[in-house]
């Protein structure tokens, strides 16, 4: 089984895993450089380095350029 680490959900295949990602709503990134918001799926290309899709932009690295949109949201409602 394969799982999505954002939203729990498990797939039978790597492939299931991999469509599902580019469309999962809790994987949207947000880049604190130029504050554009996307998909996890294209800041990677292999889930490990992260880097905005914005080719204006030099934002990279998960939690420390870009953040997971739900998290962001957690952080400034308090």
């Amino acid at each position: 089984m394969h799982t999505c680490r954002n939203c729990n959900q498990s797939f039978q295949t790597e492939f299931a895993l991999e469509l599902h990602r580019d469309t999962c709503r809790k994987g949207q990134l947000l880049c604190q450089v130029c504050g554009e918001r996307f998909r996890e799926g294209n800041a990677t290309q292999d889930g490990w380095h992260y880097e905005c899709p914005n080719q204006d932009c030099d934002g990279e690295g998960l939690t420390a350029d870009l953040y997971r949109v739900e998290d962001v949201r957690t952080t400034t409602t308090h």
